[in-house]
């Protein structure tokens, strides 16, 4: 084992004791010209086309108007100082022009792969958001970034520590898309379980007819098939004045209890004003429908939220638990999209109430309900488990980072 030293740095730690130490701003220089950048013939880096602790550069249909923009060449890194905790470093693919909420480095007195890995190092991130600035939009200050110190090895060592992290990096990458891949066919697969058994129901054997709704298609011959207002009723009730009540939000884990004690996102003032809703209420999102994740779920504790929302009963005819799966069916694919005309892409209760629903025997709705339940349940656990090999991996990659720039591990002798 190699002999250590303190490098007096606390998000540094020790280091060997051949390693010397400096500040960014006197290993590197930051490219500092604009230009004019027009969409129809240059390329453009926004913050949204970099993923975060990957160096990894990925299109998106952001559009950029032309405009003055910081130019950008192919190997430059970028820094993101608009919320630094992302870590949306990147090594630049081609000459073009960036935002400039990007540090623009476009040299470094050394090995400028082993510069990216020591910004993408964890620590260095956590120490570079302690110096933001603005609730909202936290920004990184610029001098702070770059009176930070860099650990450096000699440039030869700089070289063999970045290959070895390239070739570490990209297997955990592989292993990481492959089971990302893994959970969004088991997501589909949820989706086509929940599709089948509330338009087809559970017997494969049953007798169809055409159910006259267009994203529905033949239902069983025995169900039923009526207007949305005769399954649910609109309700609101409004809370003149908030009484510690609970506080709920519609979100993709469903109606959630928020925590006021640590909020998280936007908090209103006061809650006067909001709507009362019970255990067994659905409440639904019939606004922005085109960017809200999720627009249905069960309301499972008694509370208040926002006015904006809508909140439904069911009637005698029909169960909470399988029109919930049956909205949150039309939600996957956005089919009441084409109800949406205005600015806002909304519809009224009207509209809704208007709309034709299948609807099966009650008994049936229950069976349905309970096996979606199930299955639900079991395919959501296999996906948990996933998106913790997922956290797993991702924190081995950080620390893998982390050791190797700072000298904790060395690089094995085979690894050239």
């Amino acid at each position: 084992m190699r002999e250590m030293k303190d490098s007096g740095i606390e998000w540094i730690g020790n280091v060997p004791s051949n390693w010397k130490l400096s500040k960014i701003k006197y290993m590197t220089t930051q490219r500092e010209c604009v230009g004019k950048y027009t969409p129809e013939k240059d390329k453009f880096i926004g913050l949204e086309n970099v993923i975060g602790f990957a160096d990894r550069y990925i299109e998106t249909s952001t559009e950029y108007e032309t405009s003055i923009y910081d130019v950008c060449h192919k190997g430059d890194i970028l820094f993101g100082r608009l919320r630094p905790y992302l870590a949306k470093i990147l090594t630049v693919p081609f000459d073009g022009y960036c935002t400039g909420e990007f540090l623009v480095f476009d040299s470094f007195n050394g090995c400028k792969n082993y510069l990216k890995y020591v910004l993408l190092s964890k620590p260095f991130i956590d120490e570079v958001n302690l110096s933001t600035y603005g609730a909202k939009m936290p920004r990184a200050n610029a001098d702070f970034i770059l009176n930070m110190y860099l650990p450096l090895p000699q440039i030869v060592e700089q070289e063999k520590i970045a290959g070895f992290l390239d070739s570490q990096c990209s297997e955990i990458d592989a292993i990481s898309a492959d089971i990302q891949k893994e959970i969004e066919t088991l997501e589909q697969y949820k989706r086509s379980v929940i599709t089948e058994a509330v338009t087809k129901g559970l017997n494969p054997d049953v007798e169809m007819k055409d159910s006259g709704i267009e994203w529905v298609g033949n239902v069983p011959d025995h169900w039923g098939v009526l207007a949305n207002k005769y399954v649910m009723k609109k309700r609101k009730d409004i809370c003149t004045k908030w009484n510690g009540e609970n506080v709920l939000s519609l979100t993709m884990n469903g109606v959630i209890v928020r925590d006021l004690d640590n909020p998280v996102g936007k908090m209103p003032t006061t809650f006067d004003g909001y709507q009362f809703v019970y255990s067994g209420n659905l409440l639904m999102c019939l606004f922005d429908y085109d960017v809200t994740p999720r627009c249905v779920g069960i309301v499972k504790n008694a509370g208040v939220t926002s006015p904006a929302y809508s909140r439904f009963e069911l009637k005698e005819n029909a169960t909470l638990e399988y029109f919930y799966y049956y909205y949150l069916m039309i939600d996957f694919t956005k089919e009441l999209l084409h109800l949406a005309k205005n600015l806002r892409h909304s519809f009224t209760e009207e509209q809704l109430g208007a709309l034709k629903v299948p609807l099966p025997p009650l008994d049936e709705q229950k069976n349905i309900a309970t096996y979606l339940d199930s299955k639900c349940k079991e395919i959501e656990s296999v996906i948990a488990s996933k998106k913790q090999q997922l956290e797993v991996l991702d924190s081995y990659k950080k620390s893998l980072i982390y050791e190797y720039v700072t000298g904790k591990k060395e690089v094995p002798m085979y690894e050239s």
